[in-house]
């Protein structure tokens, strides 16, 4: 019967965009957690709607040939990861379907050009920044991890099996340092407490660590002093910095991020450049599967070297400055001004002359620029491009767009109104798989406006 708290039992026949099993009962959709697609499972109905449910998983009474025991002992409590049961040639199966999924329904695309998913060179051991949480025990013992799904209680970890290993030995260690201290830890409902998070990142190629504490003051008694200690203990760790987050919410930096002892950076070599990363700006997670992407995007366009090109969304040059030795002009647009400074440094330390960045919002630069593009690349957050980014790309007519999402669902959004009325092509969609063990997808697309002949 279909009533809150009751068990039925139902076979999985697909997965959800967010990761979860999905079965049928009463003609009503089931999304459950923790299953994949082949599982006849015994489901305990919660959360019910008028045309679905979400349950949990009480029994596996049939397993998939898709399922596999997790490489995580709390696999089945964290939220970092949702799909370790899964098998990893599946995962990529399920993603390229969701991405052509999305293209066909919210696109409105027939037949979408969607290429076979680039897999991640590594399926565990990838990440190459972990940003853990901090808590109490009951016991008041220091504790990171990650919440469980759709709550805030903390799974304590000590290792992560998606973050890159030279990482492990950092974690139960620094907690411990963090006990013996004495910093207090911050409690979110009380609005009290120093420490709110650990962040950890590490360069993938050259193996340099950076230790980033945030904290809701500038100042942790003894901090310089344990920064050496950890700095001295670790001999990648290049790094230790305090970023300062006074403020209530969920954003995990502040904006202030003040060096401790070290370097500010650590260096990663990325494309064929040396890159100079902070520990609170943004960088791809997945290094390899990055590069990957970036690399089919080049030979793709084969540039002649003439092009104007525009990085909307341009964070740390990650992209602008590969593309400057294969076009004339670029210029990046960033709204966080740390990352302009950055990407200005590592322009700098390159020596690259032809790539300008610009602080502020794409949709107040964009209608502004100095002269036509060519090209212009978007990166934009989850949510999407500004309804005005995109009527501006519309009026201006670069003769290519690069759209670059994390979201298929504001992907195929996205790409349906910069086609509206046949003013540019859909050519080619690359999914890549940079983060396995997770529902998520990274996806490129690339346009042509239709008033040229050229073709890729």
């Amino acid at each position: 019967m279909y009533q809150q708290g009751n068990l039925i039992q139902i076979d999985i026949t697909d997965l959800s965009n967010t990761g979860d099993g999905v079965g049928r009962f009463e003609g009503r959709a089931i999304f459950v957690p923790d299953t994949v697609t082949g599982d006849r499972v015994l489901v305990r109905l919660l959360h019910l709607k008028r045309q679905y449910a979400h349950g949990k998983l009480h029994q596996l009474l049939i397993p998939s040939p898709h399922r596999l025991r997790p490489s995580c002992i709390v696999a089945d409590k964290c939220g970092g990861c949702q799909w370790q049961h899964i098998d990893h040639s599946y995962q990529l199966t399920i993603k390229q379907h969701h991405v052509t999924e999305a293209l066909e329904h919210i696109g409105g695309f027939i037949n979408p050009p969607v290429a076979p998913i680039i897999s991640s060179r590594d399926e565990l051991n990838y990440r190459n920044k972990a940003t853990y949480p901090l808590g109490l025990s009951s016991t008041g013992m220091v504790q990171t991890g990650y919440y469980r799904r759709q709550s805030h209680q903390l799974v304590n970890i000590n290792q992560c099996p998606i973050q890159d290993n030279r990482l492990n030995p950092l974690l139960a260690e620094i907690k411990g340092d963090i006990q013996q201290q004495g910093w207090t830890i911050y409690n979110e409902t009380k609005h009290s407490g120093q420490l709110r998070h650990l962040s950890l990142r590490i360069g993938r190629r050259t193996g340099e660590m950076l230790l980033t504490l945030v904290s809701t003051e500038k100042t942790l008694k003894n901090l310089t002093q344990q920064a050496q200690i950890w700095l001295e203990r670790y001999t990648n760790l290049v790094g230790v910095a305090l970023n300062y987050h006074p403020e209530r919410g969920n954003v995990i930096f502040g904006e202030e991020t003040l060096n401790i002892a070290g370097r500010p950076y650590l260096r990663e070599n990325f494309a064929g450049l040396e890159l100079h990363l902070r520990g609170d700006t943004f960088f791809q997670v997945n290094t390899e599967a990055a590069e990957a992407l970036l690399n089919g995007l080049l030979a793709r366009l084969e540039l002649t070297g003439k092009e104007r090109l525009v990085d909307a969304y341009c964070g740390i040059g990650t992209f602008s400055l590969p593309f400057a030795s294969q076009v004339a002009e670029v210029l990046g647009i960033e709204i966080n001004p740390n990352s302009i400074i950055q990407a200005q440094e590592n322009a700098q330390i390159n020596g690259i002359k032809n790539v300008t960045f610009r602080q502020g919002r794409v949709e107040t630069i964009l209608p502004q620029l100095p002269w036509h593009p060519d090209v212009v690349i978007l990166d934009p957050p989850r949510k999407g491009c500004d309804r005005k980014v995109i009527d501006t790309l519309r009026n201006l007519q670069p003769t290519y767009l690069v759209y670059i999402s994390c979201q298929p669902a504001t992907l195929a959004r996205d790409l349906q109104r910069l086609c509206k009325d046949g003013i540019y092509q859909l050519l080619w969609v690359q999914p890549a798989d940079f983060f396995p063990q997770t529902a998520h997808v990274e996806c490129l697309a690339i346009l042509r406006h239709l008033d040229i002949n050229v073709l890729l």
